[in-house]
Order: structure tokens, then sequence, then C-alpha cells
């Protein structure tokens, strides 16, 4: 379904005509960023694009939302105290890097198309292209316990050179 989505935007952006500078104001080829230099209106396809955000972007976060609600429940009435701290810290790191990745999305694609700023976008464009991929190894290796230790010497060695 993603593909015929992503496909039928595209057929659909590169169909438009348009009258401005074909230079985008943006780090990729985004559909709204396309949409913003097109001669004709627009607003129908603003709002396929808005109905394509919430079933491919908000309608898959409120199933993973309602999924770890259910495995939070069920950790909750765990009798293990460990356990339960272990499973609580799995599950808000996963919880951190989806609310990371998908609100960014969710802000940028259902919003009205006259909000939009091509700065705002950009900033937002960089943190789920770039920063969220990037700090997802790093939200997992930090519960690794090895690198957890190898962090706490290395921060010991630089506190005990500057003293």
């Amino acid at each position: 379904m993603g593909a015929i989505n992503s496909c039928a935007h595209t057929v659909y952006v590169l169909g438009i005509p348009y009258c401005r500078s074909k230079a985008i104001d943006h780090f990729f080829c985004d559909v709204a960023a396309m949409l913003t230099l097109a001669c004709t209106d627009t607003s129908g396809h603003e709002y396929t694009v808005f109905l394509s955000a919430i079933l491919f972007l908000l309608l898959p976060f409120v199933v993973i939302v309602g999924s770890y609600g259910k495995v939070l429940l069920a950790v909750y009435h765990m009798h293990s105290r460990e356990g339960r701290k272990k499973a609580y810290s799995t599950c808000s790191a996963h919880l951190t890097v989806v609310t990371f990745y998908y609100a960014p999305f969710a802000y940028t694609y259902l919003r009205p198309q006259s909000l939009h700023s091509p700065v705002e976008d950009k900033v937002l464009a960089v943190f789920y292209t770039i920063l969220t991929p990037a700090l997802n190894p790093l939200i997992y290796s930090l519960r690794n316990k090895e690198v957890l230790g190898a962090l706490r010497r290395v921060t010991q060695s630089i506190c005990s050179v500057k003293m």
C-alpha cells in the first residue's frame, strides 16, 4: 500500500505545471515542498497528502502506542521488581525512538499547507532523516552494560586528568 501511495503522489507531483523556479527550498524532493512551486490549485492533493499521513503515520503510531500500553499493563502485573524495571527500561527506549521518529512526520504532514514554513520543514526533515536514525543506535547502545562501563571509565579518566 505504501508503494502505491508514494507512486500516486509522485505521478501527481510530476504532472503539476510549475511557473516559478524549479529549485525547491528543501533538502530532498518532498511532496509538500513541490506543491509550493505549483501554478495551479493543489488543495485537492494537499487533502490526499493529509489522508495519507493519517493512514500511514497516525494510524500506525496509534497502533504502536496501543500495543505498548498492553505491554506496560502486563509488565505492571509482573511480580519481579528487577524484571519490571528492565521491561520499563526497554519499553521507554523503544517508545522514545518511535516518538522521535513519528512526531516530526506527523507535525510536518498533518498541518495545513498555509502553516508550512520552509525553514521549519527543513529542521523537521533533519530531525526525522538524520537525527533520529543517528540517535537510535546510541539509545540502544547506552542500555548495554559493557558500553555503560566503558563510558564510565572514560569519564572517570577524563575527570582524573583534569584534577
